[in-house]
C-alpha cells in the first residue's frame, strides 16, 4: 500500500528518550507533573487524581491525548474500495458506516488475537482532512508504529495511509463538556455518541466526535498541533472545564469498564475472549473474511477458556494488574489486568481474566497479591454507569 506523510524510517521516531507533546510547555506551566507513557512526557496529575477524577465526572475535564495515532485512509484511484480493504483487517461493517459515523472496532491477528483496538469514521465530503469519502482512524499511542507497519503490510497498493502526525487530539468529557464546548462551538450539541463532524472552535478548524474513554457524555476534538494551545486555553478558560491528567483517565476508564490495551487485551487475547463480542458485526461474523475468524466463531459457540471480568474486591486494599486468580487448590488459573481504587464507588475495583465458568455475575474469585490473599465478586461492568448521549436520548 502507498503510506504517504510518514517519515520513511520508524525507528528514528520511537527513540529512547520520551518525546514531547504539543502541549508539553502547556501542562508544565499548569502544574502537570510529568511522566513518562507510550513514549512521550505527559501529565499523570494537575491537582490530585481523585479530584480530578471526581471533576469530570461532575463538571467536565480536558485530557490531552495528543500521543494517540490518527491515520487518514484513501484511495489512490476512482474506484477503489477503501471499506472492504479495511474490513479485510477488522471485524467491523466498515462498509455500512454512514458519513460522519464512527465505529469501534480490533485490528486482529492471523489467529484472532487483539493487535489493537482503535475508532473508525466514515469521512462526509467536508472535513478538516479534504478526503472525501476517506476513513479516519485514532489507534493507541503505544501500538501507533506497531499498527502503521501492519497496515502497510496488508492493505492493497491502492489505499492510501496517511499518518496525521501533525494533527494533536484532545478529549473534552464529562456531563458539562457539551454546555462547555456549545458555547465555542454552536451546533455541537446536535451530535450523538458516535457521531462526528467539522466545527470552528476559538478560530480555529477542528474535526469533532462525540466519544470518548470515560463513560460520560464528551467529545474528542482534532487540531492542527500548531494552533492547539489555543483551543486547549479557551477550552480551559470556561468555568465547567480543568485539565486532567493520565492518572484520572486510568480511573475513570476503569469504572467504565474500558479495556486498555497492552494491560487487559493483547494479540493473545481473542475478542470472544476480552467479551468485546459487540465489535463483531453481524453482517462480518456471517460472512467472515476478516483474520481469525474460523477461531474467533468457534469461541462464540463454545465459549474461551478465560473471560474478561469486573471484580469487586473485599476490603479496603486494591488489587492491582499483575495479581493472581486462584482456583480451590490454589493454582493459578487467571491474572488481574486492570485494578485500583474506585474514587465514585469508594470500593476496590478490578478487571481479570477468570475460567469461564467462574465468569458469572456473583461468583466469588479468590485473588493472589504479594503472598496476601483476597477476595472479589464477579460483577457486571460498567461499575459506574455510562451517560452517552444516544440519538433519541
Amino acid at each position: 500500500m502507498t503510506d504517504a506523510n510518514t517519515p520513511t524510517d520508524d525507528t528514528e521516531i520511537v527513540a529512547d528518550a520520551p518525546e514531547a507533546l504539543p502541549l508539553d510547555l502547556w501542562h508544565r506551566n499548569k502544574g502537570g507533573r510529568m511522566v513518562e507513557f507510550a513514549g512521550y512526557h505527559m501529565p499523570i496529575q494537575y491537582e490530585g487524581i481523585m479530584a480530578e477524577h471526581l471533576w469530570t465526572r461532575e463538571h467536565a475535564g480536558l485530557f490531552d491525548v495528543s500521543h494517540m495515532g490518527q491515520l487518514l485512509f484513501t484511495a489512490e484511484e476512482e474506484g477503489v474500495n477503501v471499506a472492504a480493504a479495511l474490513e479485510a483487517l477488522l471485524p467491523a461493517d466498515v462498509k455500512g458506516l454512514g458519513a460522519g459515523r464512527q465505529r469501534y472496532s480490533l485490528l486482529l491477528a492471523d489467529n484472532g488475537g487483539i493487535l489493537d483496538d482503535l475508532m473508525v469514521t466514515h469521512l462526509p465530503d467536508a472535513s478538516p482532512f479534504d478526503a472525501p469519502g476517506g476513513y479516519y482512524m485514532v489507534v493507541n499511542g503505544a501500538t501507533k508504529w506497531e499498527d502503521i507497519g501492519h497496515l502497510r503490510e496488508y492493505l492493497p497498493d491502492e489505499v492510501t495511509l496517511s499518518h496525521l502526525y501533525e494533527q494533536a487530539l484532545l478529549a473534552l468529557q464529562g456531563p458539562e463538556a457539551v454546555t462547555a464546548l456549545a458555547r465555542l462551538a454552536p451546533g455541537v450539541a446536535d451530535l450523538t455518541f458516535m457521531t462526528s463532524g467539522a466545527f470552528t472552535i476559538a478560530g480555529v478548524d477542528c474535526w469533532v466526535s462525540r466519544s470518548g474513554y470515560t463513560g460520560e457524555d464528551g467529545f474528542e476534538i482534532s487540531v492542527p498541533a500548531e494552533d492547539v494551545e489555543k483551543v486547549a486555553d479557551a477550552l480551559c478558560a470556561l468555568p465547567e472545564v480543568k485539565p486532567i491528567g493520565l492518572g484520572a483517565r486510568d480511573s475513570l476508564r476503569l469504572e467504565a469498564g474500558l479495556p486498555l490495551y497492552g494491560h487487559d487485551l493483547d494479540e493473545e487475547t481473542t475478542p470472544v475472549a476480552a467479551d468485546l463480542g459487540f465489535a463483531l458485526s453481524k453482517r462480518r461474523r456471517e460472512e467472515g473474511g476478516f483474520p481469525g475468524h474460523a477461531r474467533i466463531m468457534a469461541e462464540r459457540e463454545q465459549g474461551s477458556i478465560l473471560k474478561r471480568v469486573g471484580l469487586v474486591v473485599e476490603g479496603r486494599q486494591p488489587v492491582r494488574e499483575g495479581a493472581l486468580v486462584l482456583d480451590a487448590e490454589g493454582n493459578e488459573v487467571g491474572r488481574v489486568t486492570s485494578g485500583g481504587h474506585s474514587p465514585s464507588t469508594g470500593q476496590p475495583i478490578a478487571m481479570a481474566y477468570v475460567p469461564l465458568a467462574s465468569a458469572v455475575a456473583g461468583a466469588k474469585i479468590t485473588l493472589s497479591q504479594r503472598g496476601k490473599i483476597y477476595t472479589g465478586t464477579v460483577t457486571p461492568m460498567p461499575f459506574v454507569p455510562h451517560r452517552y448521549h444516544r440519538k433519541g436520548a
